[in-house]
């Protein structure tokens, strides 16, 4: 009988058995057969890497440092247990470090009498072992854990553990890391001053030509960044906006640069446009940054805002310093999430929506791109549905998700009201059966939701 640790993955093994069937190569899948044979693998790849970072935090104990030359690595001669690791793994030292830090984390502990206690994160220890969530996944809650664990207490850890464990599942691994970014600003509110002041003296820009290129490196804190990710975002959807109406999409001189490219060209066309100074039309000159932060946040000064288009929060000092300045649209919400003051930008009723739009949604409700790549959509259609151009019956769609949603069936359902709703998306039975709704929207990483 095997153990019931490796149970998980053996059950894993058997429904990519059955899903395979006797095909003898992918191809022969139909399409549904692709789609669950994939996370029947993806099951089984978390299952194995969840064993595998057990293994690892054993070997780590087995060959640890008061053991000398009793060590087990140095019994087999590798100076460390990552070095060991790395080296069967055919990874790197840094991935042998992680599978170690995140075994120690899901292993059961001892005190110093002996006796067995439970692991020090006993909700990531059984997320990891049933597969739920990947061993990067668990390395970043893990991290954020340990950093906070002496300023917050064990309560509010052991509730953010079950919370980011719960919400990781199923996540990318970009998409976890938004939602640890969320989780440290709502755990640790005062840290987040610190980490600007930081990030603001590391600030730099190194430029240097090679290979008959200008190569620019930079590094500036989110505040600073702000107002350049929305000049050349808004520069990029301009130029994916002029190939949708192209006349001639296929011409030999079509637009088809990448969106490094077009990135790059943002840039220079920016700077070219700073130097002559003539306000001559950029697709840039719409580009707005927008800082929403809570009243009773902005009162007392404490607390964390959010920039438009970054995952990292802002001190709430920060967000002030803001505020006072050009081209900023500040947000103040209640405690119930509803719009208190837009700033004082003039605008129309229909800009304002979508402001409250992207309040709410954060960007694609979809798949996360920001606003500036994003156009309003009506839920239930303006002619065919006699759908009104409210909050409600409107999302904020990329292209891309727009065409998903409308050609292969699925659903979008807002529970709420404003922009303190939520975005349920909701998949057609072709990809699951039971059409469970998917979080969508900004909700999609607050981890205080």
């Amino acid at each position: 009988m095997p153990s019931s640790r490796l149970m998980p993955l053996l059950e894993a093994f058997e429904r990519l058995g059955d899903v395979w069937g006797d095909a003898e190569e992918s191809a022969e899948l139909s399409r549904i057969e692709l789609l669950n044979a994939h996370r029947a693998v993806s099951q089984v790849q978390r299952c194995l890497d969840g064993l595998h970072a057990e293994l690892a935090a054993t070997i780590a104990h087995e060959s640890r440092s008061e053991l000398g030359p009793d060590g087990f690595a140095k019994q087999h001669g590798y100076r460390s247990a990552a070095a060991m690791i790395a080296a069967h793994t055919g990874g790197s030292a840094g991935d042998a470090k992680r599978l170690i830090a995140v075994g120690q984390a899901a292993a059961p502990r001892t005190n110093l009498l002996g006796e067995v206690l439970p692991a020090r994160y006993p909700a990531l220890a059984s997320a990891l072992a049933a597969g739920e969530i990947s061993v990067a996944a668990a390395a970043l809650i893990v991290s954020l854990l340990e950093r906070i664990r002496l300023k917050v207490g064990s309560a509010r850890v052991e509730e953010a553990e079950r919370l980011l464990v719960g919400r990781a599942a199923g996540m990318s691994l970009a998409d976890v890391g938004k939602l640890v970014a969320r989780a440290e600003a709502w755990l640790d509110p005062d840290g987040v001053a610190p980490r600007e002041r930081e990030a603001r003296d590391r600030r730099s820009l190194t430029m240097f030509e090679r290979d008959g290129s200008l190569h620019l490196v930079l590094q500036t804190d989110i505040a600073s960044g702000a107002p350049i990710k929305a000049a050349i975002r808004a520069y990029v959807a301009a130029s994916f906006q002029s190939r949708i109406t192209a006349t001639d999409p296929d011409a030999p001189d079509a637009d088809r640069r990448s969106v490094a490219m077009i990135q790059a060209d943002a840039l220079t066309a920016i700077c070219e446009h700073a130097i002559a100074c003539d306000n001559g039309g950029m697709p840039a000159s719409g580009a707005t940054v927008v800082v929403r932060v809570n009243l009773d946040q902005l009162m007392s000064g404490e607390g964390s805002a959010t920039i438009d288009g970054s995952d990292q929060p802002v001190s709430v000092s920060t967000c002030r310093r803001m505020a006072a300045g050009g081209g900023i649209i500040p947000v103040v919400l209640g405690s119930a999430g509803e719009i208190l003051d837009w700033g004082r930008e003039k605008r129309l009723f229909t800009r304002a929506q979508r402001l409250a739009l992207v309040e709410r949604d954060g960007g694609c409700a979809m798949c996360g791109l920001p606003p500036q790549m994003t156009k309003a959509h009506h839920i239930r259609w303006w002619q065919r549905d006699t759908g009104p151009t409210d909050l409600n019956n409107g999302v904020l769609l990329c292209e891309s998700c727009h065409h998903r949603i409308h050609d292969n069936g699925w659903d979008i359902r807002i529970e709420g009201i404003g922009a303190a709703a939520r975005v349920w998306l909701i998949p057609p039975r072709s990809i699951d059966l039971a059409r469970t709704p998917r979080l969508g929207g900004r909700a999609r990483y607050d981890i205080a939701a």
